[in-house]
């Protein structure tokens, strides 16, 4: 079977966002090809954009084709104000109705310099997937707390040993996951 294909989405547009330095981490752990959506480039949601005969936005477009292409979904993100940030909501948005996430295995990740880690953030993204029928897998979802001491500002990487052995187990999940979705396809394609 060919590697998984992992597409990430990052709630955060600063460069040196502490839940980017998570999202680095995480690829270098995935085991097969990688990559991370564009979405700070999207425009707001908007229905009468992506309305029936309407033509999305190429943007909107690229990142369709990109959930559609991979085999599994990453989302790592912050919390801001309880919630999740909106320019990860405001993607989610504009996958809701064209059905690329159905049954996408899926792993939210949230960090945060707080003890709770990111779990109204976490809880929010979780419930929004489900609602657009992603496959979410609980046992790759990740909430961490008290993040900065766990990054090295020069690398903008997770250096923190358990962190990292915890971001490894998510991952094998996840995979484990997507490889599981992929066997069901191809034996469900393979029927007369």
């Amino acid at each position: 079977m060919r590697p998984m294909r992992l597409l990430a989405l990052s709630g955060s547009l600063r460069a040196r966002s502490s839940n980017g330095a998570v999202l680095r981490s995480a690829l270098a752990l995935w085991d097969g090809p990688t990559a991370t959506a564009d979405i700070g480039t999207l425009p707001h949601f908007n229905p009468d954009l992506d309305g029936e005969n309407a033509t999305p936005p190429a943007s909107v477009a690229a990142l369709r084709t990109a959930v559609a292409a991979s085999d599994a979904l990453l989302l790592v993100s912050p919390e801001y104000a309880h919630g999740v940030p909106g320019v990860l909501k405001n993607a989610l948005d504009w996958l809701v109705s064209s059905g690329e996430c159905v049954s996408k295995p899926t792993a939210v990740i949230t960090a945060s310099p707080f003890p709770t880690g990111g779990d109204h953030a976490n809880a929010q993204l979780r419930e929004t997937l489900r609602m657009m029928t992603g496959e979410v897998v609980t046992t790759a979802c990740r909430e961490i707390p008290a993040i900065a001491p766990k990054i090295d500002p020069i690398t903008e990487r997770v250096t923190d040993e358990a962190t990292l052995a915890d971001l490894g187990m998510a991952l094998t999940q996840l995979a484990t996951a997507a490889t599981a979705t992929a066997t069901a396809t191809a034996l469900t394609s393979e029927q007369p």
